[in-house]
């Protein structure tokens, strides 16, 4: 059940996936989504166009996950995932960011992955406190791995800081 956690550049991650911190267009956007965007060029834009034409017309909603082709990155496959917004999620707030992981986790199998790459989704622009989100996000992959041990999971951070603060909240 390895769950690695690590600083560095998930549009340089060799993983079958990647998940993209994604707001509900999916048209690409800032921090990490709009990294992803560009690092994996038009390929994954005309690949989110096809999902909002045919699966999510009124956008991917919050908690969903789904997968395109990882276009130009070293990933075979980018999960879009949409987290909560903090100050707009009220007592759902929990439920939608594990929601978010499991469901990108589950997406993973399906796909016949063997390893994923994590950013730490809706702690950004989105607001959600940094260590309640690392809690969260740990135990629903720790949970999620019992049942599938194969997966190779990795949290990816930006900052040295971003990491200190997961690893300080899952006790690390």
């Amino acid at each position: 059940m390895p769950i690695h956690i690590k600083t560095g550049d998930i549009t340089k991650e060799k993983a079958c996936v990647i998940v993209n911190a994604a707001n509900s267009s999916c048209m690409g956007g800032g921090g990490v989504d709009g990294a992803i965007h560009r690092a994996g060029g038009q390929a994954i834009l005309e690949a989110c166009k096809e999902v909002r034409r045919t699966r999510y017309p009124d956008g991917l909603p919050t908690g969903e996950a789904v997968a395109t082709p990882a276009g130009n990155l070293p990933a075979r496959y980018v999960i879009h995932t949409v987290g909560p917004i903090w100050r707009r999620c009220k007592e759902q707030c929990d439920r939608l960011l594990a929601n978010a992981y499991r469901n990108s986790l589950k997406v993973a199998v399906e796909l016949g992955c063997d390893s994923i790459v994590f950013p730490a989704i809706s702690t950004g622009i989105y607001g959600f406190p940094a260590d309640r989100a690392a809690k969260i996000a740990y135990e629903t992959v720790r949970r999620f791995l019992q049942e599938h041990p194969d997966l190779d999971v990795t949290f990816i951070f930006h900052t040295d800081e971003n990491r200190r603060v997961f690893e300080e909240a899952i006790g690390r």
